[in-house]
């Protein structure tokens, strides 16, 4: 029911339009929030899944101050946008995770060493890297690629020289993530690059600049 201003006291009336004022200059705050989230998937600072659910959260305050304020209770519109999550951790919960990595030898297509939790059956994973290396040879320089398995977890194929690195995310990962996996995977190869063009490969003596990586984001922190 709409607040019907004639029965109200003037303590009352001003008590009402300072809270519709209040909830206007809400609704102005919430919209800039949006602008920048959507200016922060734009930059690859954020993933797709993070993007959408806290821009519905916005979405939905929004709309719930605005009908308050217009149609019903305009001295209500705070309890009324109280949700049990805040966008803090709604971001935190929906921020994909490093689980594993694993360096595969282009040449023998044997894995060179796994790091972290990359909990992956070889009977899916060969495939995927089999059709992987088809599609990087038809196309010359072909970048990385990720795909989303049927658990939710996403893996991230990222060609090198002699090397291609298997990240295993627990969430799709942002296009920052990706450049770092990108990044380090290039380091890799450039820290260790005597060994793999010698065929010298001995896993116990390389460097892994992707270590941390994987320990810092890991839900366990540990690295096998």
């Amino acid at each position: 029911m709409q607040t019907d201003d004639l029965n109200l006291t003037d303590d009352e009336k001003k008590a009402v339009g300072a809270s519709r004022k209040a909830g206007e200059d809400f609704i102005a705050t919430v919209h800039a929030k949006m602008s920048r989230l959507v200016a922060e998937f734009a930059a690859g600072e954020i993933n797709r899944t993070q993007f959408h659910h806290v821009y519905d959260r916005y979405q939905r305050q929004i709309m719930t101050v605005a009908q308050m304020i217009t149609e019903s209770d305009p001295l209500a519109w705070r309890d009324a946008i109280v949700e049990s999550e805040d966008t803090y951790h709604i971001r935190k919960r929906l921020t994909a995770k490093a689980l594993g990595m694993s360096v595969y030898d282009n040449e023998s297509g044997m894995p060179i060493e796994t790091l972290g939790e990359f909990a992956v059956e070889p009977a899916l994973l060969v495939p995927m890297l089999s059709s992987y290396r088809s599609a990087t040879a038809e196309i010359f320089r072909a970048g990385m690629r990720s795909t989303e398995m049927e658990n939710g977890q996403w893996l991230c194929f990222v060609p090198g020289n002699y090397t291609t690195l298997i990240a295993l995310f627990s969430l799709e990962p942002s296009e920052n993530q990706l450049t770092t996996v990108e990044r380090m995977h290039k380091d890799f190869e450039l820290a260790n690059r005597t060994a793999l063009e010698t065929r010298r490969i001995d896993p116990s003596q390389l460097a892994y600049p992707f270590l941390s990586f994987v320990r810092r984001q890991s839900p366990g922190g540990g690295v096998v």
